[in-house]
């Protein structure tokens, strides 16, 4: 029994998390000052200020028609539908009735740094939502629909819809108003996806080289890395060569350039970028919770 909530627990928390933390973002940073967040929340504000609708509601009501949409087109469209209903009746009646518990103004004047905070509230509110494997609906559920059914990338339908969210947002709140929800939902998504995916931890390096042995082994010893090798050949010079690939953390990436021009300064050292490592030396692998 203890289990089973703790799983649960660890399952549905971040979801309501996800979900008071989104409403914050719009009721305190968004709405006061005149910026359209993203997608049917974006479409609701808008509507909220030429028609004083309540933007829960709406954000309610525009789902309808997109998850009835779900239910015809997609092959487990109730299942997408069921995975998103309590989350959308949950934030509409969260964005309507904590309204009067928070500040009617909001907490700053200053547009840009409502635009600022409010993207990075709402980046974590999605990430939130999408780490516990759910979606907030709206425009998450079209792009499933078009991705499934016509093979659009899912990318290119929140950049469409997104792009209809700024011009509104200029023909409601003046042009102006367009550049601060712009600048309000790219934090959005850098907020979303450090969420998602975490800290850059590590680095990669793909490191070219004729002494493969000497550098591997100095790695072993020095930076206590594996690395994998493989045999390349240059298309330009046509020479046979070794080519290493190495997962370091972030800290030692002035180490492993020192150990390899000290034992070949012609090696030629291409760092990537990465979220985690798994395995050996790096994070657990963790079983899947059931």
């Amino acid at each position: 029994m203890l289990a089973q909530i703790h799983v649960a627990l660890l399952r549905y928390a971040p979801i309501a998390l996800g979900i008071v933390i989104g409403a914050i973002s719009l009721i305190v940073f968004f709405q006061p000052q005149d910026i359209a967040p993203a997608g049917v929340a974006g479409a609701s504000t808008l509507l909220n200020e030429l028609f004083d609708t309540p933007i829960g509601l709406m954000i309610f009501l525009l789902n309808i028609p997109i998850q009835l949409l779900a239910y015809v087109m997609l092959p487990d469209g109730a299942r997408v539908i069921l995975r998103s209903v309590v989350i959308i009746v949950t934030f509409s009646l969260v964005v309507d009735n904590l309204g009067p518990l928070l500040p009617e103004s909001g907490i700053s004047d200053d547009r840009m740094l409502n635009a600022l905070f409010g993207g990075v509230t709402a980046g974590i509110g999605v990430g939130l939502i999408y780490r516990a494997g759910a979606t907030f609906g709206g425009t998450s559920t079209l792009a499933l629909i078009l991705q499934r059914r016509f093979g659009f990338p899912m990318s290119t339908t929140f950049l469409c819809t997104d792009a209809l969210i700024i011009v509104a947002a200029g023909l409601v709140y003046q042009w102006e108003g367009a550049l601060y929800a712009a600048v309000a939902l790219f934090i959005t998504g850098l907020a979303s996806d450090y969420v998602l995916e975490g800290p850059s931890v590590i680095r990669t390096a793909m490191i070219i080289t004729d002494k493969p042995a000497a550098i591997t082994q100095r790695i072993f010893a020095n930076l206590q890395r594996g690395a994998t090798s493989w045999t390349i050949k240059g298309e330009y010079s046509g020479a046979t060569r070794t080519m290493l690939y190495v997962t370091i953390a972030r800290s030692q990436v002035r180490n492993l350039k020192d150990e390899v021009s000290q034992e070949d300064p012609n090696a030629f050292i291409v760092i990537g970028m990465g979220h985690a490592a798994y395995g050996s030396g790096f994070r657990r692998v963790r079983r899947p919770r059931m």
